[in-house]
């Protein structure tokens, strides 16, 4: 099994919701500079692990510390 436990609902919508205003921010209020590409892909990815409901990250290092390694 790859991840063990889903995230709860609360922090779901928290990580879609903060997710989306990085975007927001990176794309609207920060145009054309690297600075919000960087801003933005950030809040991409928070926001799709709200949306999935794991982060595969976190349930890869915790997979690890479980099978001994």
């Amino acid at each position: 099994m790859f991840y063990f436990k889903s995230m709860p609902l609360w922090q779901r919508a928290l990580r879609l919701v903060l997710g989306g205003t990085l975007v927001l921010i990176g794309l609207v209020g920060l145009p054309g500079l690297a600075l919000g590409y960087l801003i933005a892909g950030v809040g991409t990815s928070t926001a799709l692990t709200g949306f999935v409901g794991f982060c595969p990250m976190c349930a890869f290092a915790v997979s690890g510390k479980r099978s001994g390694k």
